[in-house]
């Protein structure tokens, strides 16, 4: 019998998800059940490692990186001693190269799937879809990541919440980060307006979470085949593509649509070292997200996507600001203008570069 999966999930460090953590495991262990910490960063918060006391910690597996000493999950050792449930922290962490995994979400599926229950944590900003976002909302591009069908495939994803002036007196209070740090933390990462709009993020996550689980089960199959949307990417090699597959991974979230992301070859050129390389980083996130990569060709573009649209079904197609000039506009017409013609009934959708927004001054 799989493990079941809980998973405490929270606006940014320092809100308390690994004390949650901790807190539900010392509960669990006083109603009997055989509980051992599989991994804990505790950050050297005292009252966190307080907390840990008592509890059975599995030892980390040392590994030895160039000059530095590393310690990770140890999957095997928690295996052998098969607890009925195990306390993980941090599940978007990258493991060590040499690991059985690459990632500790991985661990974990490998856990759950030897019957052993599971207790994890992680901040918004981890979530893959929300990548491109919380770089807008933060100035930070955090590169370790998740798929969003981790908080989906979870029998439980529980908000820890904090308001953002609590968070940041208890960063004042040297409870998150050392003296040293704090006005550092205060005056970018952890300011305010930003916390604010993660804990929106967090509390929309989870609220969509309940949403989705909800209506899974109260929709039957013919009324949920009555309402099936698809949504049709195009992409092309450049990094602002990633931006693209993003937001069309949330709308499909919020539509309940399947999503194929499709990528067009015009002519016989050939793609440059840098595009292959841009290409093959597209083709990863959408297998991470858990869409379709769809590679096409065809001499004429909008005739191709008509097909290819066609062919899959697509209600909507999503794609990125063209890069046209207004001389190209008058002579030849729009990108957009020929794509509404050529695909009516299917809605279009364009996804804006937020770097171009003008400053205000």
């Amino acid at each position: 019998m799989r493990g079941r999966y809980r998973i405490l999930l929270d606006m940014a460090a320092g809100v308390g998800k690994t004390y949650r953590m901790l807190q539900e495991g010392r509960l669990a262990a006083a109603e009997g059940r055989d509980v051992v910490i599989g991994y804990l960063e505790p950050h050297d918060r005292p009252d966190t490692s307080v907390l840990a006391d008592g509890l059975e910690s599995v030892p980390r597996l040392t590994m030895q990186i160039g000059g530095t000493q590393l310690g990770e999950l140890d999957l095997d050792a928690i295996l052998a001693r098969a607890p009925e449930l195990a306390l993980v922290d941090e599940l978007a962490h990258t493991n060590a190269a040499g690991m059985r995994h690459e990632k500790r979400y991985q661990d974990i599926e490998t856990l759950l799937e030897a019957g052993i229950d599971v207790i994890s944590t992680v901040n918004v900003q981890h979530l893959e879809s929300l990548n491109d976002e919380v770089a807008e909302l933060t100035g930070v591009r955090v590169r370790e990541t998740f798929p969003d069908s981790i908080l989906e495939d979870a029998d439980e994803v529980v908000l820890v919440d904090l308001s953002p002036e609590t968070l940041q007196d208890r960063i004042r209070a040297g409870k998150v980060y050392p003296v040293g740090q704090v006005e550092s933390a205060l005056a970018n990462f952890f300011r305010a307006d930003r916390l604010s709009a993660l804990r929106e993020l967090a509390l929309r996550e989870v609220a969509e979470g309940v949403e989705a689980r909800r209506l899974g089960t109260a929709l039957d199959p013919m009324s949920a085949a009555a309402v099936h949307e698809r949504i049709l990417a195009l992409v092309t090699p450049d990094a602002r593509s990633q931006r693209i597959v993003r937001r069309a991974f949330r709308s499909a979230e919020r539509l309940g649509a399947e999503l194929d992301v499709v990528f067009i070859r015009v002519g016989q050129g050939r793609l440059t070292a840098s595009e292959e390389v841009s290409l093959a980083a597209l083709r990863r996130l959408v297998v991470i997200l858990g869409g379709r990569f769809v590679e096409e060709e065809g001499d004429r573009f909008v005739e191709t996507v008509q097909r290819v649209v066609r062919e899959r079904g697509a209600t909507y197609v999503i794609i990125g600001t063209p890069r046209e000039g207004r001389a190209r506009d008058l002579l030849r017409g729009s990108l957009v203008g020929a794509l509404i013609r050529a695909l009516p009934g299917v809605d279009l959708r364009i996804v804006a570069n937020r770097a171009e927004r003008p400053v205000d001054r």
